[in-house]
């Protein structure tokens, strides 16, 4: 297995250089794999922070930077993704941190439209959990090339060649070792990189960057015997040359085609194997790539500005109620002034005030390219999904929307703050925080949510960010469905026959809600010409 050579970027030759450095990637994990930790220490080698060791620092200090809402730093979960732009080297990077909590999957489903590579990250103990499994899934949908992970081997560890075997096995991907452990847990000397031909120590020092490796001429070089145990070396050559031997060589098609991932070990909270993790993203993740619309494929080099609304965030600054649209730019070279047109109504918006982001922080954007995710201050007139242009008629395609699987009633502990409550919960929903329905007939609102964590999470946002401490009950409802005909009549008919069970989501769609499995099939069993959509795509 030659691991030594990478092939150099065929892609980003036809770009110009601006957009040929950018990477815009995501990390992705199942819960407490080290997604946060992993991070904030790419954040750290990459120089956007200084502050070493955040996570295990005390007080104020302890913050992630990637977990900045007051919910996220009470609980200690991921429950929004959050964007750093930064510069490494010769590459703009734009990382997308992710919900690792499942219950917010769908804020993760929607980043992964808007990055062209990912960071997948498993836990050496646990290998391939549920989570990683579904969001891995995500990504083949589109072909998003991956580079793995594997965290944590300074605690116990299954063996590598069983992590990747099940790698392999479980997710049908080509693996490949960019760099190979030594020992693990108490043991835990450090790793070889197969790709540079380095030896890389862990650092039993406090300090807080490990040392750049020791450059080596292969495993038979006599500076392997010197500063390694005669054990880990013996183990080392073995396990190396029985990895080439069963791993195919890496293949930079296979890896931009999302068919192969080259497999990185580490220790995120020991800061080891950052550097390399970070090295091979610059080198390997591709530049931003074509983009999906109705009407054509979007290139990045089109010289025309054109970009999508990927996620919206309410009260990122809670002194100023502020709505920022997370914006995917698709294509040409952005200028702070510029007018974009709103596919959705037509209208001409004038971006006088767009900012890049450190998580919470930000800072005013004089400029962006394709691949740079800018965010767009307003007051609720941009919604997930909308298209920004030059002018063309866009409409970018892949955002998806899923039908809750748990509905509850809410209503403020103060009856006169109800007209405040609606206003919450329609700017929450605009969020994609969670589906909300006010049905045609009575005065409730009913909120849809994925996971239950997330009736918690939103009652803790409507207190703190709207001062309306709110009461969620049961309801009589079992599902929600968007409602689709091509014949307005038919539509009408269920509409008028089904009052008591109809109700609109805050984009005015028609939605039915059941209250058990029989009543949804007797529904779509008496209205045919009727569609009863579980999943919707955010084509607006």
């Amino acid at each position: 297995m030659d691991t030594t050579v990478i092939a150099p970027d065929a892609g980003a030759a036809d770009l110009p250089p601006p957009i040929a450095r950018r990477r815009t990637f995501a990390i992705i994990s199942h819960p407490d794999a080290g997604k946060t930790t992993l991070t904030e220490k790419l954040l750290l080698f990459g120089g956007a922070i200084q502050l070493a060791g955040a996570v295990k620092a005390r007080g104020e200090r302890r913050r992630a930077r990637s977990d900045w809402m007051k919910v996220e730093q009470e609980r200690g979960i991921s429950v929004t993704s959050a964007v750093m732009t930064y510069d490494y080297k010769d590459c703009t990077f734009n990382l997308l941190d992710t919900p690792g909590h499942e219950d917010f999957s769908e804020d993760t489903y929607r980043t992964l439209t808007a990055v062209d590579s990912a960071i997948m990250v498993i836990d050496a103990a646990k290998g391939i959990e549920a989570q990683t499994r579904k969001l891995f899934e995500v990504c083949r949908l589109r072909n998003v090339p991956i580079v793995t992970f594997i965290n944590k081997l300074d605690r116990e560890a299954r063996d590598p060649f069983e992590l990747l075997d099940e790698i392999e096995q479980t997710l049908q991907l080509d693996v490949t070792p960019a760099s190979w452990p030594i020992g693990m847990g108490k043991g835990f000397l450090g790793c070889y990189d197969l790709f540079e031909d380095k030896l890389l120590l862990i650092a039993r020092s406090k300090g807080e960057r490990p040392a750049e490796g020791e450059q080596c001429q292969g495993l038979d070089d006599p500076k392997l015997d010197k500063l390694l145990p005669d054990y880990a070396v013996r183990e080392l050559r073995e396990q190396v040359e029985m990895a080439r031997g069963l791993c195919p060589a890496f293949d930079f098609e296979a890896y931009r085609a999302g068919d192969m991932t080259p497999v990185y070990f580490g220790s995120a909270l020991n800061n080891f194997g950052v550097r390399e993790l970070l090295e091979g993203v610059a080198r390997l993740a591709p530049p931003p790539r074509i983009q999906p619309a109705a009407e054509r494929p979007v290139p990045p080099a089109d010289d025309k500005v054109a970009g999508f609304v990927f996620k919206i965030q309410a009260n990122m600054d809670p002194k100023h109620r502020d709505r920022i649209a997370f914006v995917r730019l698709a294509s040409g070279h952005f200028k702070r002034g510029m007018k974009l047109k709103q596919v959705r109504t037509g209208k001409l918006l004038n971006v006088h005030n767009p900012v890049l982001f450190l998580a919470q922080d930000r800072e005013l954007a004089e400029e962006a390219w394709a691949g740079d995710i800018i965010g767009i201050p307003n007051h609720g007139n941009l919604h997930l999904g909308d298209t920004l242009t030059e002018g063309e008629e866009l409409h970018f395609t892949g955002l998806p929307a899923f039908a809750p699987e748990l509905l509850q009633k809410v209503r403020p502990k103060d009856p006169l703050k109800a007209k405040h409550l609606g206003r919450a919960l329609t700017q929450l929903a605009e969020e994609g925080a969670a589906r909300v329905f006010k049905p045609r007939l009575g005065a409730d609102w009913i909120v849809g949510v994925v996971g239950a964590l997330q009736f918690e999470v939103m009652a803790d946002r409507i207190r703190t960010e709207y001062d309306v401490p709110v009461i969620f009950e049961p309801t009589v409802y079992y599902t929600a469905r968007w409602l689709e005909s091509d014949d307005p009549a038919a539509l009408k008919a269920l509409t008028e026959g089904e009052r008591s069970a109809i109700a609109d989501d805050h984009d005015d769609c028609p939605v039915f809600l059941a209250r058990n499995a029989w009543h949804l099939e007797d529904a779509q069993k008496n209205h045919p010409k009727v569609r009863f959509l579980k999943t919707r795509e955010r084509v607006v």
